[in-house]
C-alpha cells in the first residue's frame, strides 16, 4: 500500500471536523511537515478562521514520532484533547493503518490528591491534621465546595480540576491538592498506585500526542527534572504568549505572610534552636519589608540583604535539621514533613537568589493593598534560556496569529533567542518564519479608525475628549462594542461614564466571572464590554454582537514596569534600540490580538477604533500599524460613524 499524500490526510481530518480546506492551512501543514523531516524550527503565522491546529496535527501524526503540543489557555486544550484530536485520529486511521493515542498532561497541582482529600491538611497552628470536612461549615460556600469535591472524586475518572463543573474556589482546591514539592511520592503515599497525577503522566508516557501547557513546558526545561516525556517534535501554539509564561515560571517571590507560614510549620519538627533562628530572621525580614516602597532595586539595600542571608542561613539549618529528625507524635508525619520542607525550601532558594545579585536578574518590590509588600526576582531575558533549552535535540514549530510584528518575524524570534532569520553558524538554531494569511478579507470586512484629533493620552489626565469619542462610537454601532483598555481603572471610568450617557447595557470585567459576561455579550447585540487584559486576547464571539473594537490607548507598558523597563535598558545598553525592542513589540502584540477580536467569521463586519493619536502621528506608528490584521485604513471620524450605523441598520434588518 503507497503512503497516503500529507494533501490526502488533510482533507480527511477537515472533512472530519466538518471544515472545509483553505490554502493556508494547506501551505501551514506542508512546511510544518517539511520542519519535522529537516529537524528544523518553524514560525507560523496562521491568522483566525485558518484552521491553524489541523495545520499542525496533521502533518504530526503523519510523521509519528511522539509530538507534545504546548498550549496557553484551557480552552485550546479542550478543544484540541476533545475535539481535534479524536476526529482527526479517527479520519486518518484508515489512511495510516495506525491509531495514534494522545493525552493531555498538567502540572501535579491541577489533580485532586486522594492523600489529602482522605487525610486532611497539615496544619500550622495545632498539632497532626486538619479535617478540612469537619471543619466547614457545611452551608458555607468552602464546606459546600469540600463536600461536592469529595462526592467528585468517587465518580471522575482524571480527577483534573477543569473537569469539575461548576468549578471550585481556589481556597476550596487547596484543601484537595499538592504541589509537586508538597507530594510524598507514589512509592511513599498509601494512594500511589490510584494517585490521578501519577496515571495522567503513564498515560502521557504512552502516547503519541502529549497535549500539555507552557508553564509545564517551562518548568520541564528550566528545572532540569523531566516532567513531560521524551519527544522529537514540540508544537507551541498560542506562541506570542510563551515568554511571559516562561518568565513567570521562572519568577521567583518572598512575603512576610509566606515567610511566616513556613516557620510556622516547620517549627514542630526541628529542634528549638533551629527554629528560634528561622522564626528570628521572619521578624528581621517583615521589619525590613514593612518599610518597602515599590520600585526596582538595582541594587540590594544593605538592610534587605543581611535579612535575606540570615533567612538564607537560617533555611538551610532547618532544612537539615528536618531531614534528620523524627517525631512519631505528629500524626502523618510524613505528610506534615513534606509540606514544611517544600515551603523552607522555597524561602532558602528565593533569598539565595536574590543575595547573589546575578546581573541577569531583575529585583523589585511590589506592594498590594490587600496582600502588603512582596519581594520579586525574575530574570531580565528568558531569551538564552529558551534558546539553549528549546531548540537542541528536537524539531520545534511555533505557531500564532500574531508572530509577525512591523512586518517579519525577527522580533519575536529574538524574544525567543533565536538570531535573525538566515543568519549561519554551527551554534544557531535554523529557522524559517511563514505567514499563510487569513481566509478573511480584511479590508472589505474591517476598518482600522485612528481618532487623530484626540489628546494624546496623558499619564494621569483625564480624558473627557476619549470618553466622548467612544459615546459617540457606541451610540453609531448601536451597541455591540469590545472595549479594550489599557487600564482597570480606565475601563471603569468609562463604564461609569457611558451608563450615565447611554441607554446601552455596559457589562464590565470584575463584575461578574469572566465566562459569564463574554456568554451574556454574545446573547444580547446591544450589549457593551469593557475590560482589560484577559479580553484583549480571551474573547471570541462572531456575528454582529461585536462590530466595534475600541481601544482607548496604545497598550504599552508602564513606565514603572520594573521588569520591562530593566529589560528596555539592557537592550539599550547593548546598542539597540530599547523603546522599540520592549515597549514596542509589547504593545505590538497585545493590539493585533485585540485587533483579531473583530473579525471571527467570513460574514463579519465592523471597526477597530484606536483613540490613541500616536498611532497615526509617531514615527513607531507605521510599525505597530503594520502588525495589525489588513483592514481598510481612516482618520476620518465621520466616515468611521457613517459606516458604523450602516453595519447596524444591516444587523438590524436581518433581525441582530
Amino acid at each position: 500500500m503507497t503512503k497516503p499524500s500529507l494533501p490526502e490526510l488533510l482533507h480527511a481530518a477537515v472533512t472530519a471536523v466538518g471544515g472545509s480546506e483553505r490554502p493556508g492551512q494547506a501551505a501551514m501543514a506542508e512546511a510544518v511537515a517539511e520542519a519535522v523531516d529537516d529537524n528544523s524550527h518553524l514560525l507560523v503565522q496562521a491568522g483566525t478562521g485558518t484552521g491553524k491546529s489541523l495545520g499542525y496535527l496533521v502533518p504530526a501524526l503523519a510523521h509519528g514520532e511522539r509530538v507534545v503540543v504546548a498550549t496557553a489557555t484551557l480552552a485550546l486544550q479542550r478543544q484540541l484533547v476533545e475535539r481535534d484530536l479524536p476526529r482527526t485520529v479517527d479520519a486518518l486511521h484508515p489512511l495510516l493503518r495506525r491509531r495514534p493515542q494522545f493525552a493531555m498532561l498538567k502540572g501535579r497541582s491541577n489533580y485532586l490528591c486522594l492523600h489529602r482529600l482522605h487525610e486532611g491538611v497539615p496544619q500550622d497552628e495545632e498539632e497532626g491534621l486538619f479535617d478540612q470536612f469537619e471543619a466547614a461549615a457545611p452551608s458555607s460556600k468552602l464546606g459546600q465546595d469540600l463536600l461536592r469535591l469529595r462526592d467528585w472524586s468517587d465518580e471522575t475518572e482524571s480527577g483534573d480540576r477543569d473537569d469539575l463543573t461548576p468549578g471550585v474556589s481556589d481556597r476550596a482546591w487547596a484543601q484537595v491538592s499538592v504541589s509537586s514539592r508538597e507530594c510524598l511520592g507514589a512509592t511513599k503515599c498509601a494512594y500511589g498506585a490510584e494517585c490521578f497525577a501519577e496515571q495522567a503522566r503513564e498515560r502521557a508516557k504512552l502516547a503519541d500526542v502529549v497535549v500539555t501547557n507552557h508553564a509545564l513546558l517551562a518548568i520541564d526545561a528550566i528545572e532540569g527534572a523531566p516532567v513531560l516525556p521524551q519527544h522529537e517534535v514540540l508544537i507551541v501554539d498560542e506562541a506570542h504568549e510563551l515568554v511571559s509564561r516562561v518568565t513567570g515560571v521562572a519568577t521567583g517571590e518572598l512575603t512576610p505572610g509566606q515567610v511566616n507560614r513556613a516557620v510556622r510549620r516547620a517549627a514542630k519538627l526541628v529542634n528549638e534552636k533551629a527554629a528560634d533562628a528561622l522564626q528570628t530572621a521572619s521578624e528581621g525580614f517583615e521589619r525590613v519589608m514593612e518599610l518597602a516602597l515599590p520600585g526596582r532595586l538595582e541594587e540590594i539595600p544593605e538592610d534587605l540583604n543581611y535579612a535575606l542571608l540570615a533567612l538564607r542561613d537560617a533555611a538551610r539549618t532547618v532544612i537539615s535539621a528536618i531531614g534528620a529528625t523524627r517525631d512519631k507524635s505528629v500524626q502523618d508525619e510524613d505528610a506534615v514533613r513534606k509540606q514544611a520542607l517544600a515551603s523552607v525550601e522555597t524561602i532558602h532558594g528565593v533569598a539565595e537568589r536574590i543575595t547573589q545579585a546575578s546581573e541577569y536578574d531583575v529585583v523589585w518590590y511590589e506592594r498590594h493593598d490587600r496582600f502588603g509588600a512582596s519581594l520579586r526576582v525574575a530574570p531580565l531575558s528568558v531569551s538564552g534560556l529558551l534558546r539553549e533549552k528549546l531548540f537542541t535535540d528536537r524539531s520545534v514549530v511555533l505557531a500564532s496569529a500574531t508572530l509577525k510584528l512591523g512586518g517579519d518575524f525577527n522580533g519575536v524570534g529574538a524574544s525567543l533567542g533565536l538570531a535573525p532569520e538566515g543568519t549561519e553558524g554551527d551554534d544557531l538554531p535554523q529557522w524559517k518564519g511563514l505567514d499563510v494569511g487569513s481566509p478573511f478579507d480584511y479590508p472589505k470586512q474591517g476598518i482600522l479608525y485612528v481618532a487623530r484629533h484626540l489628546n494624546t493620552p496623558g499619564r494621569e489626565a483625564s480624558r473627557t475628549d476619549m470618553l466622548d469619542e467612544l459615546a459617540d462610537l457606541v451610540e453609531a454601532a448601536g451597541g455591540r462594542t469590545l472595549g479594550l483598555f489599557s487600564s482597570m481603572r480606565a475601563a471603569q471610568a468609562a463604564a461609569e461614564e457611558l451608563r450615565g450617557r447611554l441607554d446601552k447595557p455596559i457589562l464590565l470585567q470584575g463584575e461578574e466571572t469572566l465566562g459569564e459576561l463574554i456568554k451574556n455579550f454574545a446573547a444580547d447585540p446591544g450589549t457593551c464590554l469593557f475590560g482589560t487584559l484577559s479580553l484583549w486576547q480571551g474573547v471570541d464571539v462572531p456575528g454582529p454582537s461585536c462590530q466595534l473594537v475600541v481601544m482607548d490607548r496604545i497598550p504599552f507598558p508602564r513606565p514603572d514596569d520594573p521588569l520591562m523597563s530593566a529589560r528596555q535598558k539592557a537592550v539599550e545598553e547593548a546598542g539597540g534600540n530599547g523603546f522599540m525592542a520592549v515597549a514596542a513589540t509589547h504593545a505590538a502584540l497585545l493590539m493585533a490580538q485585540g485587533a483579531g477580536r473583530l473579525v471571527r467569521a467570513t460574514g463579519d463586519k465592523g471597526v477597530v477604533a484606536v483613540l490613541d493619536p500616536r498611532l497615526a502621528n509617531a514615527r513607531y506608528g507605521s510599525y505597530l500599524r503594520a502588525s495589525l490584521p489588513d483592514f481598510w485604513y481612516t482618520t476620518d471620524r465621520n466616515q468611521v460613524r457613517r459606516s458604523l450605523a450602516a453595519i447596524d441598520a444591516v444587523a438590524k434588518a436581518d433581525g441582530r
